[in-house]
């Protein structure tokens, strides 16, 4: 076992394990940590705790100390600098006339690097852009091409739900998210009905995958062939929620029977499909 301290440096952001070196630190508390892109304050998100040796990648950076309030002075300063910075970097990319979307600029607590954030929907040649915003900020500048999650992510809205974007709200960081899950959830794969604000799936899919795992285990799916007390038919329709099922009986003159799924056993299950065309259509919906 190590003991750990969590660092977190955007809100939401993913959290960094450090090495508290002997400090007590508590939620909310600043620190000043040392990480691959330089010096840096972060959050305390995590406070003293033991996790597996195994969860960690050593070795394990410590804390360089508790924030002042002459560093947290620079994070405000630095705050500035990064507006200024958005401003002279959309006049510089209009000059050069490329095609990008400035989305937002971070610069690293001991003013070493500067990080542009733009999205495109091709490879942008940004080499001159680079040389004009050394020559005017005089440090190290990095450009970062990223994708429309990430793009909705730092921007924020409003899902279709009318509350804020799970992403800029409350995720750390992205989950995998694919057609299937929408299929095997009974989700019409309408584009439209099945996507965020950012075009890709909706990341709540993701949240109640488990539970239709679970229900899909248990419950036939359309197409499967059953045996009941009164007859044997095939499965119409499904409802995963409720545990309610529509059976057609063989005898193509009997209506069909809505039961619960206790009420039938499966001789042989349905599958659930994806059209190839369909899901190739959709395809793109699982791109970051």
């Amino acid at each position: 076992m190590t003991e750990i301290i969590g660092v977190r440096f955007k809100s939401p952001g993913k959290v960094y394990y450090f090495s508290p070196i002997g400090q007590k630190l508590d939620v909310g508390a600043w620190v000043i940590v040392e990480t691959a892109r330089g010096i840096e304050c972060g959050e305390v998100a995590m406070a003293n705790r033991e996790v597996e040796d195994s969860e960690i990648i050593p070795p394990l950076k410590p804390i360089i100390r508790t924030a002042t309030a002459a560093d947290k002075k620079i994070v405000q300063q630095n705050k500035v600098k990064e507006q200024n910075a958005f401003k002279v970097c959309e006049e510089k990319i209009a000059a050069h006339g490329l095609n990008m979307k400035l989305i937002d600029v971070e610069c690293t607590f001991d003013n070493n690097k500067l990080l542009f954030y733009f999205a495109a929907e091709t490879r942008v040649d940004f080499r001159e852009l680079v040389k004009d915003l050394a020559s005017v900020f005089r440090t190290r500048i990095e450009l970062r091409q990223i994708g429309v999650r990430d793009e909705a992510k730092i921007l924020g809205g409003l899902g279709i739900c009318g509350r804020q974007f799970c992403c800029k709200g409350f995720l750390d960081e992205f989950q995998p998210v694919s057609i299937k899950m929408a299929k095997e959830q009974g989700l019409s794969l309408n584009p439209t009905k099945i996507s965020g604000t950012c075009g890709r799936l909706m990341c709540c899919l993701k949240y109640e995958q488990e539970s239709y795992e679970e229900l899909l285990k248990t419950t036939p799916k359309v197409g499967a062939y059953v045996s009941t007390a009164k007859f044997k038919g095939h499965v119409e329709e499904v409802n995963l929620l409720t545990g309610k099922i529509k059976v057609k009986p063989d005898n193509s003159e009997e209506p069909a029977v809505i039961m619960d799924k206790s009420e039938v056993q499966i001789i042989k299950d349905g599958k659930i499909k994806i059209d190839r065309d369909e899901a190739k259509a959709l395809k793109s919906l699982e791109d970051k």
